[in-house]
């Protein structure tokens, strides 16, 4: 493996301290551009991690940071801290009344054609341990999310059972907010995004690593949007697709968005 590849390979693993983008801040609010590999906050799940956005963040602006909606750690993109407690309170009401719309984009297995709804209820996702005590009986919760498909590609590798090689770039939109809403539903109509350890292709995945030269979930946290709880004016977010990104665009011949 060659230095460059290594390099790329590395990139799903944050080593070295990161600086976080800001793209968005006022006096109440600051959005961020999460890399892939950080988690939001401490967490039980991964003890050895030795970075998180909420003290990175504080520790950059020089003030606490509330952080009032979470991505997954393998997830990038837009993410909203809160300045003081009462905005807090705020944008936590706005995400709880789901009048924040929030778009995404993935590559996924297979083609994925046209636009559709998918509604489809999922049981609610539990940590072994921070959930323990909660009851593993509870009914599905509803759950939707919007998704549309933009492009299409194909490569003439046999990888499997399969003959080629075959990659859709989704945009989603979800309407509700269960724990990995967006990667559940895709998994559930069969084209589960490239780099998703839980619910992905376990053949496609090494296949991705070894042609494009990286490992990630390629599932980004593209816009925000939102009512403002100061101004009231409308705020829209957006984060650019990382080099990763572009590069996939690149060798699949896609425009970039």
């Amino acid at each position: 493996m060659d230095n460059i590849k290594a390099a790329q390979l590395a990139c799903s693993v944050i080593t070295e301290k990161p600086y976080l983008n800001i793209l968005y801040q006022d006096e109440y609010l600051v959005v961020i551009d999460k890399p892939a590999g950080l988690f939001v906050h401490r967490s039980f799940m991964d003890k050895n991690e030795k970075y998180f956005a909420v003290q990175l963040l504080r520790d950059q602006l020089g003030q606490y940071v509330y952080p009032v909606h979470r991505l997954d750690k393998p997830t990038s993109g837009v993410l909203v801290f809160a300045l003081s407690s009462e905005i807090a309170r705020l944008l936590n009401d706005a995400f709880t009344h789901q009048t924040m719309n929030k778009t995404y984009y993935a590559l996924v297995r297979g083609h994925l054609q046209g636009e559709a709804l998918i509604d489809y209820p999922l049981k609610e996702k539990l940590d072994k341990l921070g959930d323990k005590n909660v009851s593993r009986n509870k009914a599905p919760q509803s759950a939707q999310t919007y998704y549309q498909s933009l492009n299409n590609a194909t490569l003439p590798i046999a990888v499997g059972k399969y003959p080629s090689v075959r990659y859709s770039l989704i945009k989603l939109q979800p309407k509700t907010g269960r724990r990995h809403q967006i990667r559940r539903h895709l998994a559930h109509l069969r084209h589960p995004i490239i780099g998703d350890i839980n619910y992905g292709d376990n053949k496609q995945n090494p296949f991705f690593m070894h042609y494009f030269g990286f490992k990630r979930l390629m599932l980004i946290a593209k816009e925000i949007s939102f009512i403002h709880p100061v101004s009231q004016n409308q705020l829209t977010v957006s984060a650019n697709f990382d080099r990763q990104w572009q590069q996939v665009f690149k060798q699949l011949a896609w425009p970039l968005l």
